[in-house]
């Protein structure tokens, strides 16, 4: 199962770690192409974040897991990370046994 744990302080949403991605080799299809759409968005996230707005994160991805944590996140980081927050969110709704969303705000699942 994907987990995405949704990093927030009293100033809100600044980052995120995912963990338990289907590998390539699984035979769970519908895990994979939930991982597939998780992975697409996070890195949308991520890029969008460093690339367009220019905000310096720390980040560090390999085998089954990636974290992206904002020091500082502009106004316009904390509308994106709420974005991939709802996005991830409403996946989950529907891929309840394949995502699960872990901290962030109190109308997310724990």
């Amino acid at each position: 199962m994907t987990k995405v744990k949704f990093l927030a302080d009293d100033s809100g949403l600044y980052g995120f770690e995912i963990s338990g991605h289907c590998s390539k080799d699984s035979d769970d299809e519908t895990g994979k192409t939930v991982c597939a759409a998780v992975s697409s968005a996070a890195y949308m996230a991520a890029n969008t974040v460093t690339e367009i707005v220019g905000d310096k994160a720390d980040t560090d991805a390999f085998d089954a897991f990636m974290r992206f944590s904002v020091k500082n996140p502009s106004k316009c980081t904390a509308v994106i990370l709420e974005g991939l927050k709802l996005h991830l969110t409403e996946l989950s709704g529907q891929y309840s046994d394949n995502i699960r969303i872990i901290g962030g705000a109190k109308n997310v699942k724990d």
